[in-house]
């Protein structure tokens, strides 16, 4: 045999030795079990991440499945998962596709949920105790802001006394019903219910505590919301028989608390806080509006409120400081004009921040689901004399 023979039998052998290695599935899972979710600190094989796992040659393909599609870390557990099965011998190309189905909310207190919200996975109390802290603005912003994200979303608008989403919505009328449940409006994907859509023009809404409850339970329950990933509450400011009646109705996973920088609003935003606790919503963390000022021009900024109360606030509960978003006369504007800022492409601070708002909602709803947090429907208090 001559040398070229010789050399050519060694690779050929080689080429069949290396072909011949095929990853099996549990190869790659193991592979796959170094892959460390940052905010539940578990791998993505022990959560149940990974649904699939096909072999084809040296073809790798598996499909991850997140709990909500507005997850921030998504490409980088992507990347390494292709980077983990890339290095088992015998794989010459990868593909990895990220989905996302958020836990469905099926019972409250051990009773069924109402058909209306029995899809949707998340209910976010966007909440202050009192007005005037751009609570509406965040809430608006925030649902465009998960929806840019890839989540499907809703907004009931339940200041029924100042209700302001339709005119920062721009949203149509409902028109439609599907059965006796009214198909909710949507604007960009994002889908409204307001009590404005039903009054007249500037007129006052004069009902009473009863009449308002009643109104946004219909809201919540005879509304075709469908398959949501967050529906996202505007609660009325005050934490008296309507706020609290509204936690009982429906299961909320969570609520964001809204507030700025100055101590004389802090002491009602403390009182929502208290309010949640006592009814045993958990609270997801506070956001800081009005934080500061940058002036044109000038790089500094200009804090017009003392106090940094929601740093302050975040440390005396425990819970993370979401954002703090400066005084941008964009966002009243754009307000004004029905157009979201979030749903906008403009490069500032604020728009960088409902983006982060997004992603750090999407984080601390997702560590509260897999803590399997318990809601309370009903709770009772007994007076007793001193």
């Amino acid at each position: 045999m001559g040398i070229l023979d010789s050399v050519t039998k060694v690779f050929t052998s080689n080429t069949r030795t290396q072909s011949a290695i095929r990853p099996s599935k549990d190869d790659v899972l193991k592979a796959l079990s170094v892959v460390i979710d940052p905010d539940l600190q578990r791998d993505i094989v022990s959560l149940g991440f990974v649904k699939s796992v096909e072999i084809q040659d040296g073809s790798v393909s598996c499909t991850v499945e997140l709990t909500t599609p507005a997850c921030p870390v998504k490409e980088l557990l992507r990347t390494q998962c292709i980077e983990a099965i890339s290095a088992l011998d015998g794989v010459s190309s990868v593909q990895v596709q990220m989905t996302a189905r958020a836990p469905q909310s099926v019972t409250q207190n051990g009773k069924p949920v109402e058909p209306a919200l029995a899809r949707v996975a998340n209910i976010i109390a966007i909440a202050s105790g009192k007005g005037g802290v751009g609570k509406s603005t965040t809430t608006v912003n925030l649902a465009y802001a998960l929806a840019k994200a890839g989540a499907k979303v809703g907004i009931v608008d339940a200041d029924v006394y100042g209700p302001s989403l339709l005119q920062m919505t721009k949203v149509d009328m409902p028109t439609a019903m599907n059965g006796d449940l009214v198909i909710p409006p949507v604007r960009d994907g994002v889908k409204i219910i307001s009590s404005a859509m039903f009054t007249h023009g500037a007129k006052a809404a004069a009902l009473r505590g009863p009449m308002v409850s009643q109104l946004i339970r219909q809201f919540l329950t005879k509304v075709d919301w469908g398959e949501l990933d967050y529906l996202l509450i505007d609660y009325p400011p005050g934490t008296g028989d309507v706020q609290i009646t509204l936690s009982q109705m429906v299961p909320i996973t969570g609520a964001v608390i809204i507030t700025t920088p100055q101590e004389v609003s802090l002491i009602d935003v403390r009182r929502a806080v208290s309010m949640f606790d006592t009814v045993k919503i958990p609270v997801i963390g506070v956001v800081e509006n009005m934080s500061y000022f940058v002036c044109n021009g000038c790089s500094e900024k200009h804090e017009l409120f003392p106090g940094s109360g929601g740093k302050r606030l975040s440390g005396e509960i425990g819970m993370p400081l979401l954002a703090t978003f400066p005084m941008d006369p964009r966002i009243a504007r754009k307000s004004d004009e029905g157009e979201p800022f979030s749903l906008g492409a403009e490069k500032s601070v604020a728009h960088e921040e409902y983006t982060n708002l997004a992603a750090n909602v999407a984080r601390e709803v997702s560590m509260l689901n897999h803590q399997g947090s318990k809601h309370l429907e009903s709770f009772k208090i007994i007076w007793r004399k001193s």
